[in-house]
Formats: C-alpha cells, structure tokens, sequence
C-alpha cells in the first residue's frame, strides 16, 4: 500500500490501524469517511507516529483521540 497517495482507501487504512493499534473501545466512532484528504498530511504523520511505538500511556492515547478529532471534518 502506498500511502504517500492520497486517498480515501489510504484514509480508511490509517484510520483503521491506528484504532486497531491504541485499542480504541468506541472504533465505531471514528469513521474513515469522517476524514477529507485535505487533512491527509497530518493525518499521515499521526499515523506513522502511532505505528512507530509499541505501546501508549493512557494520557498519550487520550492526546492521539483528541487529535484524530481535531482532523476530523466540521460538518
């Protein structure tokens, strides 16, 4: 997967793995749709700062939501 292209099945993989990786217990709530790929950028550093760690503190994880929330779009 090359995810130096933007779009929306690159958006679902990193919104996919980074849920899948903190564990997130409400992944429902955070759609791959939710996101627009003006904010792919960003995105994809969260995303490669996620991958890159083995593990999270919980105040890590809660900074990492808070973040995927201020990327998401304002409806």
């Amino acid at each position: 997967m090359d995810l130096s292209v933007k779009s929306p099945e690159n958006i679902k993989h990193m919104v996919d793995s980074i849920s899948e990786k903190l564990r997130m217990l409400n992944i429902g709530a955070i759609k791959a749709e939710a996101f627009d790929e003006e904010m792919y950028e960003d995105l994809k550093y969260l995303y490669d700062m996620v991958m890159r760690k083995d593990s999270f503190s919980p105040s890590e994880m809660q900074a990492i939501a808070e973040e995927l929330g201020t990327l998401r779009k304002q409806a």
